[in-house]
């Protein structure tokens, strides 16, 4: 497998599974770090949770643990410990997402580790961080979207507490982990020290909401409620049309004086003449809005708002991502042929001119790569002994 792109060369031992943590070290792969993924016996859960070309081999697991190696340890035996200890020495990143007294009961706490490798970035996924009360609470996905009030703000929006339709807060949480192991990497890079990184799910996405819904709460005494208006105002939703449905966002000044020179809606006036004012009244705004809509075709009401400068886009399927021409145009998706057949995957969103990532190859059967590690670890320990010798 070779390794390619700006983290070519940093070796990543990744004791993570569901997607948090898996998402994070398939954005390491992605950029070139070399991956090895620890797996218990019975393997990641995530390897059975949907359909795939074959069993252990779902569409979820091959995509977010594309490009690593799989290697099979049952973490209580003292041997298999013992393998792990030898990979955690030569290696720059060591990431679990296991509970923090799990963990430390296998020996493979902070401390534990830093002795082994003093250098080592060792980065915790958690759903809760460790220094607050709820440190052993178990977490999943839609938990923590219910915890960090997005579950309220969809109720607001659309009348009924409901979670929005992706896993964003193992994403998110992903994302996050991802970045926090870059920085402390770069740190070691300007220091040569190691330290340990925690990446908690509920207080990246208790960030991640408040970013806009903080608001006036933030301030003391508090300016006003917590929550941005606009995000969670009950019209703000795609505008049914003539045919169809179109999403499509009238925002600034320069915007929404073209779209009403153009359209000439019989209920604009001076009062909407701002953002400012707008702002006041968006959900009134967005009711007007839906109304006009109707008028055109989805189809229509694309040429004359693209024509306007005005953002809009028609509301596609999943499907339609895997046959989008400006996806294709930017060479998005990458094809792998692997011995479970060729597989289109969505490859990093990011581009670098210089070190530019890829996908690296296809996800691993269960313990693909047990035997191909292990005979690496044996045959560095002899070299260090015949360079002892010598």
């Amino acid at each position: 497998m070779e390794h390619t792109g700006p983290l070519s060369g940093v070796r990543v031992v990744d004791l993570t599974a569901m997607v948090m943590g898996p998402y994070c070290t398939q954005i390491m792969a992605d950029m070139g770090a070399e991956v090895i993924k620890i797996e218990p016996p019975a393997g990641d859960n995530t390897r059975y949770i949907s359909v795939g070309p074959e069993p252990g081999m779902s569409g979820v697991f091959v995509n977010v643990n594309r490009g690593k190696r799989s290697v099979v340890l049952d973490l209580r035996t003292d041997g298999d410990r013992a393998v792990l200890r030898e990979l955690v020495t030569g290696a720059d990143v060591f990431i679990h997402s296991m509970r923090a007294k799990a963990v430390a009961k296998l020996g493979f706490g902070y401390d534990d580790v830093s002795a082994l490798n003093p250098s080592i970035v060792y980065t915790n996924c958690y759903g809760y961080g460790r220094r607050g009360p709820d440190a052993d609470l178990t977490a999943y996905d839609d938990t923590i979207q219910a915890e960090c009030g997005l579950l309220s703000a969809q109720e607001q929006l659309t009348g009924e507490a409901g979670y929005v339709g992706t896993i964003i807060a193992d994403k998110v949480a992903g994302l996050t982990a991802a970045y926090s192991t870059m920085m402390a990497l770069f740190h070691r890079e300007r220091t040569g020290e190691g330290q340990e990184v925690e990446v908690a799910m509920f207080e990246t996405m208790a960030s991640f909401m408040l970013v806009e819904h903080a608001n006036g709460a933030m301030f003391d005494p508090a300016a006003g409620p917590a929550g941005y208006p606009r995000a969670v105002a009950p019209n703000r939703r795609p505008y049914r049309t003539k045919d169809g449905r179109i999403s499509a966002l009238v925002y600034n000044d320069k915007q929404w004086t073209a779209f009403v020179d153009a359209v000439k809606p019989a209920w604009a006036g001076e009062h909407y003449a701002t953002l400012e004012q707008r702002a006041r009244s968006i959900d009134t705004v967005y009711a007007h809005l839906g109304a006009t809509f109707l008028e055109r075709t989805t189809g229509e009401w694309l040429d004359l708002l693209r024509a306007l400068d005005i953002p809009a886009a028609p509301v596609r399927s999943l499907e339609e991502l895997f046959d989008n021409d400006h996806l294709d145009g930017v060479g998005f998706f990458q094809d792998v042929d692997t011995e479970y057949g060729t597989v289109r995957f969505p490859g990093p969103p990011t581009w670098l001119s210089r070190t530019p990532g890829r996908v690296a190859g296809a996800a691993p059967r269960l313990g693909e790569h047990t035997r191909e590690v292990l005979d690496e670890l044996h045959a560095a320990a002899g070299a260090r002994v015949n360079g002892t010798d010598a």
